[in-house]
């Protein structure tokens, strides 16, 4: 049985690490010089155009489908 009045103690809340989850701004995707358009993500070549790959340290990852594409370290 639980313990119950003043002999009852609880255990202190867990500190969160880590960044917490930022919203994906479509302004950041594009670039505009002039008239041009220009996307600054690769699209996922399965999913197709709309479709981005993340970019993470060491791979780009698509989120839909689970492509993803990991770079050799550079030595």
């Amino acid at each position: 049985m639980a313990k119950k009045g003043k002999e009852a103690k609880r255990k202190p809340k867990k500190q969160r690490t880590g960044k917490k989850h930022s919203t994906v701004k479509a302004h950041e995707m594009y670039e505009v010089s002039g008239d041009s358009v220009k996307r600054k993500r690769k699209p996922c070549p399965r999913c197709g155009d709309g479709t981005w790959l993340s970019q993470h340290r060491n791979r780009e990852y698509c989120g839909k489908c689970g492509y993803t594409v990991i770079e050799k370290e550079k030595q």
